[in-house]
């Protein structure tokens, strides 16, 4: 068994931001664990074509060691994880990463305070404190279609992309989300056929080109402290324009008016445009920057389809009425299983209470702003429920997540025992919470993933602005909010160590 001041769980945006805030804190006993075989979370997993980002790169992007590129815009799956990997580098981070290293349980001593962490390899990992880092998008959701067994190609969810799969065939695409908007444009080059199967659809708003143009280019290399100045532009602009949408507030009349306009724009077909148009209201499901999936839809070896899937058969899709469509490969553009926290690892804390059973007697996940539960002694999470924005930055969420958990542990090294959210302020948390998400276009809103079971409570979205965040975060101050933790033998307990 291993021992470590803290471990963290994810070596993605929030698990680097944990690991980068622990050694300018002067830490240096703590491990990142990272079930793939490199850094990068979604942005490792997510190779399908055309896959990028659309967050502009200076918002998405490490407080600590920011985006600064001159010539980009909106970054590329690839540029976004050689960024994270460089960011490792120059940061010291690599010796901290254990990778290929899956977390199955973890179990919380009441009679030491501290945890253990067990491996999918059989490892045990002794720690005085637990950073969940694993986000939200990161378990694939494919739907249980009758049928899709016996199907003779090939079949891969967008996020476990098969490299060698031919895609000069017939393909087929479940889902109108992010990932199937980027994609398909880029399977319409390659592919014979492409059909799009589509729920609901989505409203999509139109990108800024993705590289700077000449005059921006030139200021943003030459002009010190403009990348900075760029950078809270978008951080001010995201809360005070997008914001509001998620609430139907001044700016979702605007939002709307310009999607419709970008649709009737790059989709002359009336009858094409009417099944791409949404009948609920902007902001209810994430809303999304995309210049090609219309384009693409409207090529005449595109084919929408809005009639639900019925069944997958050998060597194609059969929707409700009767209808086959050849399909040689289907892609599973079907999303995750974002509102299911932790899923997959055993999680007990105090007395041996067991957090997913704790959530559904809850009737949700919930967190203290998303980051502490009562009854998880220094036990943290970063993105954890309700604190994804739809409308900002989730770097930046992460990054004020991560500062407020360190003020969490300085107080646990300053009392030397574990600390805990007090349920007094987890109830108070919960009924600000319960009150502004009341006043978002979310609960009586389509399914979607923020929400449980897609039509249950709202569980993931951050239901205001992250300034908003911030400030009410950061007007907890820890010494008010979490309290000491007594353990069974305190003479047994090792140095929590989390202060240099």
């Amino acid at each position: 068994m291993t021992r470590h001041d803290v471990v963290v769980v994810g070596a993605g945006f929030g698990g680097l931001t944990m690991g980068a805030a622990l050694r300018a804190a002067g830490i240096r006993d703590f491990v990142i664990l990272e079930e793939g075989d490199d850094v990068g979370g979604v942005w490792r997993e997510n190779t399908y074509p055309g896959c990028a980002c659309d967050v502009p790169s200076h918002l998405y992007s490490f407080a600590f060691d920011p985006h600064r590129d001159a010539e980009v815009r909106f970054p590329d799956q690839g540029s976004i994880l050689e960024y994270m990997r460089a960011v490792v580098e120059r940061n010291g981070l690599r010796q901290h990463i254990r990778s290929n290293t899956s977390v199955t349980a973890a179990n919380y001593s009441d009679a030491d305070g501290t945890w253990t962490l067990t491996t999918a390899d059989g490892q045990h990992l002794h720690t005085a404190a637990v950073v969940w880092a694993v986000g939200q998008l990161h378990r694939p959701a494919v739907p249980d279609v009758p049928g899709a067994h016996s199907f003779a190609g090939a079949a891969f969810h967008s996020a476990r992309w098969d490299r060698g799969a031919d895609l000069t065939g017939h393909v087929a695409v479940v889902g109108t989300g992010s990932s199937a908007a980027q994609m398909v444009p880029e399977l319409a080059r390659t592919a014979a056929s492409v059909t799009v199967y589509q729920r609901t659809p989505s409203w999509i708003l139109p990108k800024p080109a993705a590289r700077f143009g000449p005059v921006s280019r030139w200021a943003l290399a030459t002009v010190p402290g403009l990348h900075r100045l760029y950078r809270a532009g978008l951080y001010l602009g995201a809360d005070l324009v997008l914001a509001p949408v998620m609430r139907g507030g001044w700016s979702a009349r605007p939002a709307r008016w310009l999607a419709r306009a970008h649709l009737r724009r790059q989709v002359p077909d009336r009858a094409l445009r009417d099944r791409l148009t949404p009948d609920y209201r902007i902001g209810e499901k994430r809303v999304l920057m995309d210049n090609g999936f219309y384009p693409a839809l409207s090529l005449p070896h595109v084919e929408l389809v809005t009639d639900p899937v019925e069944q997958v058969t050998s060597d194609g899709v059969r929707t409700v009425g009767g209808a086959h469509r050849r399909a040689d490969v289907i892609v599973w553009a079907t999303g995750f299983h974002a509102p299911e926290f932790l899923g997959g690892v055993e999680v007990r804390g105090q007395g041996g209470t067991d957090l997913h059973a704790h959530w559904s007697e809850q009737g949700r996940p919930e967190a203290f702003f998303g980051l502490a539960v009562p009854g998880f002694p220094s036990m943290y999470l970063i993105a954890g429920p309700h604190s994804f924005t739809p409308a900002n930055s989730n770097p930046s969420m992460k990054d004020h997540q991560v500062r407020y958990i360190m003020g969490c542990l300085d107080l646990a090294a300053r009392l030397g025992a574990p600390v805990a959210v007090t349920p007094a302020a987890m109830a108070g948390y919960r009924r600000w919470l319960d009150t502004a998400l009341a006043r978002t276009v979310w609960p009586d809103g389509v399914p979607s993933w923020f929400k449980r079971d897609s039509d249950g409570p709202v569980t993931n979205p951050w239901p205001s602005s992250v300034r908003e965040f911030e400030r009410r975060l950061h007007a907890h101050d820890p010494a008010d909010t979490f309290v000491e933790v007594r353990v069974s033998h305190t003479a047994a307990q090792p140095d929590r160590g989390v202060r240099p």
